[in-house]
């Protein structure tokens, strides 16, 4: 496993080392040891989803409040997303600024998203499996959230406005400069 650095504290690149042969090919997603070994961070995950999206779909940017705050371990098994962190923790001296990460199936990235971010990501192929470790259980009253086109990030989700798909619930969320402290 490489890590990278992505210029946002804690947030992190992880390459996996993908042994391939002519049958195919074989890598470890997770190792726990691994893990907190090359980052010096917690690798305790207690939920594991997965979502299954169609082009031009754009989820998020989404997080979770207080003690249900949730770091993240996110990967492609299938497709090719846009995958957008933003730092909103106030003491940082990265707040308000963002990353974007091509993941995909075919290059195995994944990448760490350290608690106090907001996330989401836009579906670039035809379609998309996204799957994703949580160090914390998910508790709907601690949702929270950014607008996906919030005009301070100007995130470019590489995705055309035409075809853009949000969800109703995505479209209510407030912009960057109304968050409350995550």
């Amino acid at each position: 496993m490489e890590i990278e650095q992505t210029g946002l504290k804690d947030c992190l690149i992880i390459k996996p080392r993908v042994f391939e042969d002519p049958r195919g090919y074989f890598f470890e997603s997770f190792n726990q040891n691994t893990f907190e070994e090359k980052t010096g961070l917690s690798g305790r995950f207690v939920q594991d989803n997965q979502s299954y999206s169609s082009y031009g779909v754009i989820r998020g940017l989404h997080a979770q409040t207080g003690e249900f705050a949730q770091a993240k371990l996110v990967r492609v098994t299938k497709g090719e997303v846009l995958d957008v962190a933003v730092d909103v923790r106030p003491s940082s001296p990265t707040y308000g600024k963002h990353i974007a990460v091509r993941l995909s199936a075919e290059n195995k990235l994944q990448l760490y998203i350290p608690r106090g971010f907001v996330h989401g990501f836009s579906v670039l192929s035809e379609t998309a499996e996204f799957l994703y470790k949580c160090d914390n259980f998910f508790n709907k009253a601690s949702e929270t959230g950014v607008i996906y086109n919030d005009s301070d990030l100007n995130i470019d989700w590489l995705i055309p406005e035409k075809d853009q798909a949000v969800s109703e619930k995505d479209l209510l969320l407030k912009p960057f400069a109304e968050l409350q402290h995550i």
